[in-house]
C-alpha cells in the first residue's frame, strides 16, 4: 500500500505587489496551469458569441509572462447592472458548462464590486452600471479567473499588499484620485501602498541583462551605480518642487504619481478570492504563473504573480515533535486541554478561530454552546494541543476571542492508529484515513473530506456525490498486512 500524507488544502498566494488587474491575474492563473479552451466554453455558455480569449507569450521588464488578450466580438456591448449580472449567472445554474464553484465565485467578486460603486456614487447596488465591468472583455476577466482559479483546485486564497498606484487620472467621472474610489473601497482592510518606483542603489548588478531584446545604450554594468545623497538625483515629481507634467505646471507637494496599478475588477477579484493578507504563508509551491499587464514600465516588471500549492502537513509522520505512545500519524496519547467561555464574539468570526487554531497545530478543535450566568448564551471553545504548545494557543485563543483567561487540563487518550493511502477518483487523488483496533485489524477506511471538497469543485459535482464516489473507491482498498 502506497504510503501518503495528507494536505489540509490547495493554496494560491497572489503577488500583487506591482498592481493587478483582472486581465492579469486571468493570465496568472492560466500560465499556473488552468485551460485556456476549457475558459472560454465557459464564457461561450454564458454569453455566446461574444467574446475570443487570446493568449500570447510577453516580456515584462526582462521577465517572461502570459498575456491575455479578449477580442470583443460583438460591436456596441450594454453596460449592465449589478442585478443584471446576477441574474445572468443565477440562470446558468443547472447548465453542465458552467460550474456551480465557477457562479458561487463570480458572484462574491460581483458583489464586492457593487457594494463599493454603490457606495462611491449613493446608489443601492442593485443598481450599479458597471461602466468597466458591463463591457464584456471586463466580465470575460472575472468570468474567465473564477473559472481558472476552480480548475486549479484552489480551496483557500492568500495574497500580498496591493500597490494601488499614486497620482490622478482622466477617467468617466471626470479627474479622479488613485487610488480611484471604488479601488479605495474594495480595499478597506487589506494593506495597500501605492508602489512608487525607488532610485537606484546598491552596486552594480553583474550580469548584462540579455534578454532578448535591444537597448539603444550600452547596457554593459561596467561601471558603479551611483547612490544619490540627496532629493537632487531624483526625477523632478519625487523632489516635491514644481515640475511640469503632461505640459502643465503642477504646483510644489503635488505629484502626478505613477498612474493606476491596481483596477476595481482586479482588486475586486483579489478579495473575493483571497481571505488573508501578508507575506506569503508556508506553502510547498507546485505551480507558478506570471501574467502581465498591456504596460511595459522600466524598471518594473508589470506582472501579477500566483504560487500555488500544498499547505505543509504539520500532523504528517515524521513532521510534528516527537512524543511517546503515539500512533502512525503522530498523535500523542497525552495532551493538554484548553478552554475558554466567550459570550460576546461574534458569531461569524467562530468558524475561522477554529480554523486558524488548527492551522497552528492543534490536534483538535471544536466548539460547545453553553449557558452562563444571568441566562446568557455563549459559546465554550476547546483546543487540544501537545505538550509545549499551551501558552501560545492560549496566546491566540485570547487574542482571537478577547477573552481575559484560558483555563487547562491534561488529557489521556486511547487511540487508534490510523495510517493514510490514497485513492485516484476521475482523476482526483484523495487521502483515505484507514484505523485499526489493538490486534491491527482495519475497522475504519475514511476519506479526508478536504481533500473530497477540493475534488468536487475541480470536478464541478456536489459534494456528496464525490464523498460517495471516494467511499466507494475507499472500501475496495486491499488491506497488504492481512
Amino acid at each position: 500500500m502506497e504510503s501518503f500524507s495528507p494536505s489540509p488544502a490547495r493554496l494560491a498566494y497572489i503577488d500583487a505587489t506591482a498592481g493587478i488587474a483582472g486581465d492579469m491575474l486571468l493570465a496568472a492563473l492560466i500560465d499556473a496551469g488552468a485551460d485556456l479552451d476549457g475558459v472560454q466554453r465557459v464564457l461561450d455558455a454564458l454569453v455566446p458569441g461574444s467574446v475570443r480569449f487570446v493568449r500570447s507569450a510577453v516580456d515584462r521588464g526582462g521577465q517572461r509572462a502570459v498575456k491575455i488578450d479578449v477580442e470583443v466580438l460583438v460591436e456596441d456591448p450594454p453596460h449592465r447592472t449589478w442585478a443584471s449580472i446576477r441574474e445572468l449567472l443565477e440562470r446558468s445554474r443547472g447548465d453542465a458548462s458552467v460550474p456551480e464553484r465557477t457562479i458561487d465565485l463570480a458572484l462574491t467578486v460581483f458583489g464586492r464590486l457593487a457594494e463599493a460603486e454603490g457606495a462611491t456614487h449613493g446608489v443601492p447596488a442593485d443598481e450599479v452600471h458597471f461602466h468597466e465591468v458591463g463591457a464584456l472583455d471586463s466580465l470575460a476577466d472575472v468570468i474567465g479567473a473564477c473559472e481558472a482559479w476552480r480548475q486549479l483546485g484552489i480551496t483557500e486564497g492568500a495574497g500580498s499588499v496591493i500597490a494601488v498606484g499614486s497620482g490622478r487620472i482622466r477617467a468617466a467621472h471626470g479627474d479622479i484620485p488613485v487610488p480611484v474610489p471604488a479601488v479605495a473601497r474594495l480595499a478597506l482592510g487589506w494593506p495597500t501602498v501605492a508602489g512608487e518606483l525607488l532610485p537606484p542603489r546598491g552596486h552594480a548588478p553583474a550580469h548584462s541583462h540579455d534578454h532578448g531584446h535591444s537597448h539603444p545604450h550600452d547596457h554593459s554594468h561596467d561601471h558603479p551605480v551611483e547612490v544619490p545623497d540627496s532629493d537632487a538625483a531624483l526625477p523632478a515629481h519625487a523632489q516635491g518642487g514644481p515640475h511640469e507634467h503632461g505640459g502643465r505646471r503642477v504646483p510644489a507637494g503635488v505629484a502626478p504619481g505613477i498612474g493606476e496599478l491596481a483596477t476595481p475588477t482586479g482588486v475586486a477579484l483579489l478579495r473575493g478570492l483571497a481571505s488573508t493578507a501578508g507575506p506569503q504563508p508556508s506553502l510547498v509551491t507546485e505551480a507558478l504563473g506570471v501574467g502581465a499587464g498591456t504596460k511595459d514600465t522600466p524598471g518594473r516588471p508589470n506582472v501579477v504573480r500566483v504560487l500555488v500549492g500544498r499547505v505543509p502537513d504539520r500532523t504528517a509522520p515524521g513532521t510534528g515533535p516527537a512524543s511517546g505512545n503515539g500512533d502512525a500519524h503522530d498523535t500523542p496519547a497525552a495532551a493538554l486541554q484548553l478552554e475558554a467561555n466567550v459570550d460576546d464574539l461574534d458569531p461569524r468570526l467562530w468558524p475561522g478561530v477554529v480554523d486558524e487554531l488548527l492551522e497552528s497545530g492543534a490536534l483538535d478543535a471544536w466548539l460547545t454552546p453553553i449557558i452562563m450566568k444571568r441566562g446568557r448564551p455563549a459559546v465554550t471553545i476547546h483546543a487540544l494541543v501537545r505538550d509545549g504548545a499551551e501558552a501560545a494557543t492560549a496566546a491566540l485563543i485570547m487574542d482571537r476571542t478577547g477573552t481575559l483567561g484560558v483555563r487547562m487540563h491534561r488529557v489521556d487518550r486511547l487511540i487508534r492508529t490510523r495510517e493514510f493511502t490514497e485513492v485516484e477518483v476521475q482523476g482526483q487523488r484523495i487521502s483515505v484515513k484507514i484505523a485499526r483496533d489493538a490486534e491491527g485489524s482495519v475497522v475504519r477506511r475514511e476519506p479526508e473530506f478536504r481533500d473530497v471538497i477540493a475534488a468536487a469543485r475541480v470536478l464541478g459535482v456536489s459534494e456528496r456525490a464525490m464523498l460517495d464516489l471516494a467511499k466507494e473507491s475507499a472500501a475496495g482498498l486491499t488491506d497488504p498486512s492481512s
